[in-house]
């Protein structure tokens, strides 16, 4: 068995299309008219209900129940982007793990939560450059040398 996709329910397929395209970067793999999937294995469906047949009414807006996670190498070239969407909706500012990787966390159109954090690899790099050596590093995000360190070389 494989996992195909991610599929989210949108009210207007158009939007949600421009919004993943414009702020992401996402590219189109196949577009079906009321169902999109980008090649990242996220899919797009307009009006869901009849296709999980469910009434209307239960398909949930800001159910807070899970997220569309997305890390970005140049995180503050981001937030900057971010900036351009003065109707985002924030849950909060962004915050810093305990391991170190920065965050921001919003809504997109039809109430699904996004994550956006920085890329791993470039937390990593942050750390190595301030002068921590690899060992602090493992101890700082609490993973092992031989983890960052396959994850510095993918």
């Amino acid at each position: 068995m494989k996992h195909v996709c991610m599929l989210i329910s949108v009210a207007d397929i158009n939007a949600a299309r421009k919004f993943y395209e414009d702020l992401f970067g996402l590219e189109v793999f196949q577009d079906y008219g009321r169902s999109i999937a980008f090649t990242c294995g996220l899919a797009l469906q307009q009006d869901s209900d009849w296709l999980v047949d469910m009434p209307k009414e239960k398909v949930l807006k800001k159910s807070n129940n899970a997220e569309i996670v997305f890390e970005e190498q140049d995180f503050d070239g981001f937030l900057n982007k971010l900036k351009e969407y003065p109707d985002i909706e924030y849950l909060g500012e962004v915050i810093e793990h305990s391991w170190g990787q920065r965050v921001i966390r919003f809504y997109d159109l039809d109430g699904h939560i996004i994550e956006v954090g920085e890329d791993m690899k470039m937390v990593i790099k942050r750390f190595l450059s301030t002068g921590m050596t690899m060992e602090e590093v493992s101890v700082k995000m609490d993973a092992s040398i031989e983890d960052l360190t396959k994850l510095l070389n993918s």
